[in-house]
């Protein structure tokens, strides 16, 4: 696929991906206990990086996260805050990923907005809906100051645009999180994907990629070697699809959507009574109409069709990302109490492929609705939380022990905190940039990340 910068792609997939739990690192994982989370602890030495404390920001000086000791952070792209464009930065931070432009790192950020007919974040003129208030953000970093260049709006009049992924020829994929449409008095129709280029300098004029489905999106995971793109549901029935493209690289040129089913067990359910580390051998079942007339009276109109093939039903399919040539997947309300699980599915060749439950949290002091993740550059994965009360970063090594990262210290009136979203490491593997969604604020960390497994 020559169209494809396969070299800087892999490049930067190593750095941010490279990482697969095995049998053997999932079943040793009593390495160390912890008063609160039992084995499975990673502690310091171990993948972890010991104790989190409160920490000053760097520019500001205001005490918002607690780190490792080692770790410090800048805060930028705040909520309301002027952009470069003369806007200002839109609320309900989300998705996001970091990019290499000519040396510069360019972030692109999703608004998950969800207003009823109002306005978009940018000028009418090219906003793919007038009245849809969501859309993305692109803001270029200092990679030495890790502060903030210049920011503006890169995608207007979409609409609930909660994750997405990269690609490997340096786009971002948004998608929307909903199926409205002009029945309640938007101009366009809703539910679809759409494509920034990392190297524009203004607003792209946004296409719908229809082909790639209408439905309740999360986010997508691009396989670089055949142009795969794998997109999540969320839902609390969801489905796990894939979309074949006709040009790989060429989103807009067409392709094919399917469903994973799990080989001669049509309509599997994984949203409880689960074996971790039980290889599932996958299918996929194609879907006849990925946009259907019905989508915005009927949110599930895809997954019923994938359902009719013998589809698999999971529970709340948010981020996911691709590494190591594998795609991993948080299910944010999957498992025996509801708490989240992480799956990891390893394609075999283009019809079949593997299925593996790689962690399923115990309680919610361990892992707390799992939302966002992304795989860092030394093998372990980013799970984002968005659950109840406190919020946490939480890390997730190669062995398969979790353990605390960073903390959420922006809180409500009631004491409770808002989800972490949109973790992505930097092109040179040096920074974890990371939002919080409400009040929306975006950070840049750094430290001694050899310590441990991110």
């Amino acid at each position: 696929m020559s169209q494809f910068d396969r070299r800087r792609f892999i490049r930067n997939s190593v750095l941010a991906g490279g990482f697969a739990l095995g049998l053997e690192g999932l079943v040793t994982r009593g390495v160390m206990a912890h008063p609160r989370y039992g084995e499975g602890f990673a502690g310091k030495g171990f993948g972890g990086y010991g104790p989190i404390t409160p920490v000053a920001s760097v520019n500001t000086g205001e005490v918002l996260l607690s780190l490792p000791e080692g770790f410090a952070y800048t805060v930028f792209g705040r909520v309301w805050t002027p952009m470069s464009d003369g806007r200002l930065t839109p609320p309900a931070h989300d998705g996001m990923a970091a990019f290499d432009v000519n040396g510069e790192v360019r972030l692109i950020r999703n608004h998950e907005l969800r207003l009823p007919p109002f306005a978009s974040i940018g000028d009418p003129e090219t906003s793919y809906d007038p009245l849809a208030s969501g859309g993305t953000t692109t803001l270029i970093v200092d990679p030495n100051t890790r502060e903030l260049v210049r920011d503006f709006v890169s995608l207007s009049g979409t609409l609930v645009n909660c994750a997405g992924g990269p690609t490997p020829w340096n786009t971002w994929i948004s998608c929307e999180e909903t199926t409205v449409g002009k029945s309640i008095g938007f101009e366009q129709d809703h539910g679809y994907c759409f494509e920034v280029a990392a190297q524009e300098e203004g607003t792209v004029m946004p296409v719908p990629l229809k082909a790639m489905g209408r439905f309740v999106h999360e986010a997508v995971a691009v396989d670089p070697e055949t142009g795969i793109v794998y997109l999540t549901e969320d839902r609390g029935t969801a489905g796990l699809y894939r979309y074949i493209p006709d040009q790989p690289g060429f989103l807009a040129a067409g392709g094919r959507l399917q469903m994973l089913a799990i080989s001669n067990r049509p309509n599997y359910d994984t949203r409880t009574g689960q074996t971790p580390l039980q290889n599932l051998p996958v299918s996929w079942v194609d879907i006849p109409d990925p946009d259907p007339v019905n989508a915005e009276e009927d949110s599930l109109a895809v997954y019923q069709q994938g359902i009719a093939g013998g589809g698999a039903t999971f529970a709340r399919l948010e981020g996911c990302w691709f590494g190591n040539r594998s795609v991993y997947i948080n299910s944010t309300s999957g498992g025996d109490i509801g708490r989240g699980q992480v799956w990891q599915y390893v394609p075999r060749n283009d019809s079949e492929g593997v299925l593996i439950l790689l962690f399923e949290s115990p309680s919610a002091d361990v892992l707390d609705a799992p939302d966002n993740l992304c795989v860092s550059p030394r093998l372990g994965l980013v799970l984002c939380e968005d659950g109840g009360g406190e919020q946490y970063l939480r890390g997730l090594t190669p062995r398969g022990q979790i353990f605390d990262f960073a903390q959420n210290l922006i809180t409500n009136g009631d004491g409770s905190a808002n989800e972490f979203a949109g973790a992505t490491f930097s092109p040179d593997g040096q920074t974890l940039f990371v939002n919080v969604q409400t009040p929306g604020t975006t950070f840049a960390i750094w430290g001694p990340w050899e310590l441990g497994a991110l």
